[in-house]
C-alpha cells in the first residue's frame, strides 16, 4: 500500500512540474535592466530595427522550430531582423547573457536596449503584440 502511495505522489508531483513548464515556454516577459550587451551580440544588430537575436546549440531540437517561426515573422513584419548565434562553443556568451536554456530570443532595439526575452520557442501572436510597441510603423 506505501509503495502505491509513494508512486501516485510522484505522478502527481511530475505533472504538476511539468505543467509548471509547460506553461513557462515560450512565454514572453520584460528584459532585466543589461548595461551593457557583449560585442558579439551588438555585431549582429540590425540599426534603426528590433533585432531577434536567437541563442541555440547545435543539437536543440526546439531550436529549429523557433528558427523557422522567427525568420518568417522577420521577412513579414517591417522593421524586424532575425539572427541567431550558436552557444555550443561559447559558455562565456550564455553566461554573460544569462541563458539558461536553448533557445532563448532576445529582442534588441537599434540602441542595443533589450526588449524582451522568450524562453523556448515563442507563441507568434504572443510575441508579435509584444514587439508592436517597438516597431517602427510607416
Amino acid at each position: 500500500m506505501t509503495g502505491a502511495l509513494v508512486l501516485i505522489g510522484t505522478l502527481v508531483l511530475a505533472s504538476l512540474a511539468g505543467l509548471a513548464l509547460r506553461a513557462r515556454n515560450g512565454r514572453v516577459r520584460q528584459a532585466a535592466t543589461r548595461s551593457s550587451l557583449p560585442e558579439d551580440v551588438r555585431r549582429e544588430l540590425a540599426p534603426g530595427a528590433v533585432t531577434l537575436v536567437q541563442l541555440s546549440t547545435t543539437f536543440c531540437t526546439p531550436c529549429r522550430q523557433a528558427r523557422v517561426l522567427l525568420s518568417d515573422l522577420a521577412a513579414h513584419t517591417e522593421g524586424l531582423h532575425h539572427t541567431e548565434l550558436d552557444l555550443t562553443e561559447r559558455p562565456d556568451l550564455a553566461r554573460a547573457l544569462s541563458v539558461r536554456r536553448t533557445p532563448t530570443t532576445l529582442a534588441i532595439d537599434g540602441h542595443g536596449t533589450e526588449l524582451l526575452r522568450i524562453g523556448g520557442v515563442p507563441r507568434r501572436e504572443a510575441l508579435l503584440d509584444a514587439l508592436r510597441p517597438h516597431l517602427v510603423t510607416a
